[in-house]
């Protein structure tokens, strides 16, 4: 295990059963999380020989930088070359409010949804803790910039890798390390129903986002595999239980496919069934991947003053990256680079 899949409470219990005081777990926190160290020997609070051990039993170790874009809209995508050479995508965004970081979960993505980049060579493997926490600490490094919020939302379906996004989350969360705020924290799911109440019950003030796509089983059936498995309204469910439960308002995300879910019918019956709930809807400009035949919506504005007039919260997102092949939906998995 690397140094930055270690919660405070991990690296104190190591040092305790290395003999060590407990209390220098948190001269090593900061001086990973705040001075960036790339090696314990950089840090003069602790002694060399503690510092030799630890590079030995939880070494820093840091991602190879492949390649790094740069959008015309200050966008940038990095990609990452992991220790057993699969390549990973990250992508930091430049809002009015900060930097936004968006990283990714697994090497690849198992949900093959239609129209999605990310899953086309189905999933490889999950990310260790160790990777995405690396994903904020090398992109923050090699920026020189405070990265203020992050959304769990590149390759990959984060609540397939559950347990190391959880613990992701509180790594970048505490106030000693990354400190970035827990409403500042949005994980994406495409609607794995169980883990949607899990999430509920974890206590944390993070935000949710709810891959849902489509008004009706129909056409999320055409367009997202996990639909055979957990129904739209299995999906809906979850998200009102999961609001009753934290008191959190929960994001709709919802790509607009031209003349396959962007008709007046296909809005009115998305505002029926969200109605009522504590959501709001983010609106999508689909971005285009070589590989399938959907286009961009052309009624993004009717789309949207539909929902608007049946009383709906409603905004479009705001389109990033897409000169850079960054935008939601066009992150690559595994070796495609190579090809």
């Amino acid at each position: 295990m690397g140094s930055y899949g270690l919660e405070l409470k991990d690296l104190e219990e190591l040092l305790v059963n290395m003999n060590e005081k407990k209390f220098r777990a948190k001269q090593i926190f900061h001086g990973i999380y705040k001075d960036f160290i790339d090696d314990f020997t950089e840090l003069t609070t602790i002694k060399k020989d503690l510092a030799i051990k630890l590079n030995e039993v939880i070494p820093l170790k840091h991602f190879k930088l492949v390649k790094r874009q740069i959008s015309n809209d200050k966008t940038e995508k990095f990609l990452f070359e992991l220790d057993d050479h699969e390549l990973i995508e990250t992508v930091l965004m430049d809002h009015n409010y900060g930097l936004s970081l968006c990283v990714s979960s697994q090497v690849g993505c198992a949900m093959g949804c239609a129209f999605c980049a990310s899953g086309l060579l189905g999933l490889k493997r999950s990310l260790t803790t160790d990777e995405i926490v690396n994903q904020v600490v090398e992109v923050s490094k090699i920026t020189k910039k405070r990265i203020s919020s992050i959304v769990v939302m590149g390759i990959g379906e984060p609540f397939t890798n559950y347990h190391n996004v959880m613990k992701f989350i509180r790594i970048i969360n505490y106030d000693l390390g990354l400190a970035i705020g827990a409403r500042h924290i949005t994980v994406s799911t495409c609607g794995i129903v169980p883990k949607i109440y899990d999430y509920a019950y974890e206590g944390l003030q993070t935000n949710l986002a709810i891959s849902l796509h489509a008004p009706n089983d129909a056409i999320r059936d055409r367009i997202m595999k996990i639909n055979h498995k957990y129904s739209i309204n299995e999906v809906c469910k979850a998200v009102k239980d999961y609001i009753d439960i934290t008191n959190r308002r929960v994001t709709i995300e919802y790509i607009l496919l031209d003349g396959i879910n962007d008709s007046h019918e296909n809005a009115l019956e998305l505002a029926k069934l969200l109605k009522g709930l504590n959501v709001y809807i983010n609106l999508i400009p689909y971005n285009s991947v070589n590989e399938n035949e959907f286009r961009r919506s052309k009624r993004i504005d009717e789309f949207f003053d539909d929902l608007k007039k049946q009383g709906l919260n409603v905004t479009a997102r705001k389109e990033q990256g897409g000169d850079i092949d960054a935008a939601c939906g066009q992150l690559r998995s595994l070796n495609m680079h190579k090809k």
